[in-house]
């Protein structure tokens, strides 16, 4: 049965979309997939439009007291990359290059009062 091709979504940017298309062309995504491609590519435009702001700004702002602060932008760009990370790694792209079976907890999540 040969499917029809999704259309990448309007709103990403054009490399993201071209990024869209290639996964699309790839694998063999199901709806929900493809919700969740569409929140990673979204995630990565807005990584990259946190990089542009803090390129243009300054990665340190002043605030109203004179003291030094990080870009508001700086947080922006973590978060949106590590929810592309994370979607990307839900939709498993990687294949047979991602470990099999549940991910082992993290260091930080097994530490008590330290």
């Amino acid at each position: 049965m040969n499917r029809k091709q999704p259309t990448a979504p309007a709103h990403l940017s054009p490399s993201t979309r071209t990024w869209w298309r290639a996964v699309c062309d790839e694998y063999t995504l199901e709806p929900h997939h493809l919700r969740l491609l569409q929140l990673a590519g979204e995630a990565w435009d807005r990584a990259q439009d946190a990089r542009a702001i803090i390129a243009a700004e300054g990665l340190v702002v002043v605030d109203d007291r004179k003291n030094p602060r990080a870009h508001p932008a700086v947080a922006i760009e973590k978060d949106a990359r590590t929810a592309f990370a994370r979607l990307v790694r839900e939709l498993d792209l990687d294949g047979d290059a991602a470990p099999v079976g549940p991910r082992p907890p993290s260091l930080r999540s097994n530490r008590r009062g330290v």
